[in-house]
C-alpha cells in the first residue's frame, strides 16, 4: 500500500524542487547570455538588450573566431595541457593512494599527515611562482624550451584527490589482494588488476576534477609562459590577452574611445562578440564529455570521501 504524502513532507518537497531549479537556472544563463551575446549585434550588446535569446542575430563574430589561426594554435595548447596534465597529475596520484592505502608503509601517518597539513598551509604564492621558475630553468637546461611542460609537470599534485583515491583504495577488501598475491601477483598486477577495476568510479572522478583544472587553468598558464612564447598559451590566456587589447576594459577613458575607433573602422561586430564566440568555443569539450562521466561523479565521490 502506497503511503500517503503527508502535508509537511510535500511543502518540503515543493521549497526544495523550488530552490533547486533556481540554482540550476543561475548555472545555465551564464551560458545561454554568452551564447546569446555571440550571435547578437553589436548595437543589441552595447544597449544592453541582450538578456537569453541573440537579439539582431549575426554570424560574423564566430566565423572570426573561426578563422583565427592563433586561437585554434591556443586551443590546441589547452588540449595538450589537459590531456598529458590530466594523465600525469592522475598517474602520480594513483601510485601515492595506493602507497598511502597501505597499513604496512612505514611512517604511513606520518606521510598522510603531511598531506593533509598541505590543505591547511601552503608556502603562498611567491614561492610556488619560484618553484615554477626554477622548474623551467632545469628544463632549459636539459633543452626543453616549451614551457608547455612547465605547466604539465608542476601543477599536477592536489591533496584532495588523493585521498579521494586513497580512502577508495583503502574500501578494496583485503581477502581480493591476498588471493591474487598467492596467484603470485607482482605489487604493479594487484594495482592494474584489482584495485583501479575496483576504484575505476573514483578514479573517473578523479580524472574529471584533474580535466576541468587543467582546461579551466589561467592564471599560472598567465604567469609561467611569457608573450615570447604566445604560441604556446592555453586558450585562456589567448582570451584574457584579447581583453586586454580589443575590448574596452581600461583605466583610461581616451583609451577606451581609441580601442572602440579603431575596432568600429575595422570591423562590423563588437570586439566582445568575439570574446564570448571564443568562450563558447572553449567550454564544447567539456560539455560533451561531462555527459558520460557523470554517472560515475555521485559514485566516485562517495567511494572516495567516506572511509569505512
Amino acid at each position: 500500500m502506497k503511503r500517503k504524502t503527508e502535508r509537511s513532507e510535500l511543502i518540503f518537497r515543493i521549497v526544495a524542487y523550488f530552490i533547486l531549479i533556481v540554482f540550476a537556472l543561475l548555472c545555465v544563463y551564464p551560458l545561454l547570455y554568452a551564447v546569446s551575446a555571440a550571435f547578437s549585434s553589436s548595437s543589441a550588446l552595447n544597449s544592453g538588450s541582450v538578456v537569453i535569446v541573440p537579439v539582431d542575430p549575426q554570424g560574423e563574430a564566430f566565423l572570426a573566431v573561426l578563422k583565427d589561426n592563433l586561437f585554434w594554435v591556443n586551443y590546441s595548447n589547452t588540449l595538450f595541457l589537459t590531456f598529458f596534465g590530466t594523465i600525469w597529475a592522475l598517474g602520480y596520484s594513483i601510485l601515492g593512494a595506493y602507497a598511502l592505502s597501505k597499513k604496512r608503509l612505514m611512517a604511513r601517518r606520518a606521510f598522510n599527515f603531511f598531506l593533509v597539513f598541505t590543505m591547511w598551509f601552503s608556502a603562498g604564492i611567491v614561492p610556488q611562482y619560484q618553484n615554477y621558475l626554477n622548474t623551467a630553468q632545469v628544463f632549459a637546461s636539459i633543452g626543453i624550451s616549451d614551457l608547455k611542460w612547465t605547466v604539465v609537470l608542476a601543477m599536477g599534485m592536489n591533496a584532495t584527490n588523493i585521498i579521494l583515491l586513497r580512502n577508495s583504495f583503502e574500501g578494496v577488501p583485503s581477502e581480493i589482494e591476498e588471493a591474487a598475491r598467492i596467484d603470485g601477483a607482482t605489487e604493479l598486477q594487484i594495482l592494474t588488476k584489482v584495485y583501479i577495476p575496483m576504484s575505476k568510479a573514483t578514479i573517473a572522478t578523479v580524472a574529471l576534477f584533474f580535466g576541468i583544472s587543467r582546461w579551466n587553468g589561467y592564471f599560472w598558464a598567465y604567469k609561467v609562459i611569457p608573450s615570447t612564447q604566445s604560441y604556446s598559451w592555453p586558450v585562456q590566456v589567448y582570451i584574457r590577452d584579447f581583453i586586454d587589447r580589443k575590448t574596452t576594459i581600461s583605466n583610461s577613458p581616451l583609451q577606451e574611445e581609441l580601442v572602440i575607433q579603431n575596432w568600429d573602422r575595422d570591423h562590423s561586430y563588437a570586439a566582445i562578440s568575439v570574446v564570448y564566440s571564443m568562450v563558447v568555443c572553449a567550454i564544447i569539450p567539456i560539455l560533451a564529455i561531462y555527459p558520460f562521466i557523470q554517472k560515475y561523479f555521485a559514485k566516485g565521490v562517495n567511494m572516495g570521501g567516506v572511509k569505512e
